[in-house]
């Protein structure tokens, strides 16, 4: 239903101000406080593609990522009154999808053990098997184009979590220091020391 809503949201609807000037963050989301959904369209508009791309290389699962984009998006807008403008909307924001990809993977990994504790204890005639996970190459010509983006979405889904978080935000999405220490909710000498660990992973 939320998801739905958010869609409606997305697809736009009547010319409004907002659209007609371009306003900060902080701007759309005063706006959207006061009523204004066609300015919680334009801030959906702004995040959807870095953010899918960003939970695609965590999760090196497209529907998946759609889906948890989805899923960030609504829970910013059903907390919309709790953000307080004096923090980035973008670590905020990318600091509730990190925290849904984490949360996936664990799922993930809890799946994978249940699995193969159903496969050692199952009879010869049972249907429980051992599924790991899709990779199957995207579609979806604006994100992965091409066999190079896949093998590196590949790698970067094989580094334990604590070190594909800094790697995504730092290398690819361009974030600074500052700001995948305060999406990771780690002090920056944590995060500098994940980062050079990671490179030589």
């Amino acid at each position: 239903m939320a998801q739905d809503n958010i869609g409606s949201l997305d697809a736009g609807g009547s010319k409004n101000t907002v659209a007609e000037e371009k306003l900060s963050d902080h701007q759309l989301i005063e706006a959207t406080k006061n009523g204004d959904e066609n300015a919680f369209a334009e801030i959906v508009a702004r995040y959807r593609n870095p953010l899918t791309n960003y939970l695609y290389r965590f999760l090196n699962d497209y529907e998946e990522a759609v889906d948890l984009a989805q899923e960030t998006f609504v829970r910013v807008y059903f907390a919309i009154d709790r953000y307080h403008t004096q923090y980035a909307f973008s670590t905020y924001v990318y600091r509730i999808a990190t925290n849904l990809a984490i949360s996936e993977i664990r799922r993930r990994k809890r799946r994978r053990l249940l699995s193969l504790t159903g496969l050692f204890q199952s009879d010869e005639d049972s249907d429980v098997e051992y599924q790991p996970a899709d990779t199957a190459a995207l579609q979806d010509s604006q994100l992965v184009d091409d066999e190079r983006d896949r093998t590196i979405a590949k790698a970067i889904a094989a580094l334990p979590e604590k070190y594909r978080v800094p790697i995504i935000l730092r290398d690819i999405q361009g974030k600074s220091y500052d700001e995948v220490a305060e999406i990771m909710g780690l002090g920056l000498g944590t995060t500098k020391s994940r980062s050079a660990a990671e490179e030589d992973c």
